[in-house]
């Protein structure tokens, strides 16, 4: 039988996520570890024997590692969403407005904007706050599911998978705009400005960031 410190060494080894919330976890299993075998040392039980008895007790490494990982997952998934639901409009429309400034509107005597242009264009536009949209409702779904019973273990994976989607989409949005504009007059894309240019790099390695975070979610709450 294995003694507490052991027994904590295997739960960290067997858990990822959040650094802060993982080393709280483990504190926690601690005490109570601590706790349980204090109460047998008070009942006559031998200090060593009493450790081997509380973790016993507390349950399988494996087991207990499942529970908390699943703790972990969902933490890092909410984090990730209020994340995405703040992160991905303010990007958008800062970029907009440096466009504008810089840039302004197609210039009129060029050459004529598409149908279906404007189309990608505008659903280039709302894309942003489609995401916005359905990040706040799964937050708010995400508490009520949990208060009616559903595990964390799904609805971490639930997490996931809205995060995934909501980086996803506007990076295929932004991406799509730039493939039309390339097809209608790629010169426009030529004449960027620096501070355009600069800020576009700069809303791809946020959305990137926003992408490796999304990623651990699922990784996390499949581990």
């Amino acid at each position: 039988m294995i003694d507490i410190d052991e027994y904590v060494t295997a739960l960290d080894r067997r858990l990822r996520g959040p650094g802060h919330l993982k080393r709280d976890l483990l504190a926690e299993a601690r005490d109570s570890l601590e706790d349980a075998a204090a109460a047998y040392e008070a009942g006559g039980v031998d200090p060593a024997e009493a450790r081997r008895r509380a973790v016993a007790d507390f349950g399988p490494a494996e087991q207990i590692a499942r529970d908390y990982q699943s703790l972990l997952a969902l933490a890092h998934g909410a984090r990730t969403l209020r994340t995405v639901l703040v992160v991905v409009p303010l990007v958008h429309v800062l970029w907009e407005l440096n466009r504008q400034f810089w840039m302004g509107a197609w210039p009129d005597g060029e050459t004529p904007l598409p149908g279906w242009y404007l189309l990608v264009a505008r659903a280039n536009d709302w894309v942003v706050w489609v995401v916005a949209g359905a990040v706040l409702t799964a937050l708010v779904a995400g508490r009520v599911l949990a208060r009616r019973g559903m595990g964390t273990g799904r609805l971490a994976r639930l997490a996931g998978g809205v995060a995934v989607a909501a980086v996803a989409a506007p990076l295929l949005g932004s991406l799509s705009i730039i493939v039309a504009t390339a097809s209608v007059d790629v010169s426009r894309l030529l004449q960027l400005s620096p501070p355009v240019s600069l800020a576009t790099v700069a809303m791809y390695a946020v959305m990137a960031r926003l992408g490796v975070l999304a990623r651990r979610c699922l990784v996390f709450s499949a581990a």
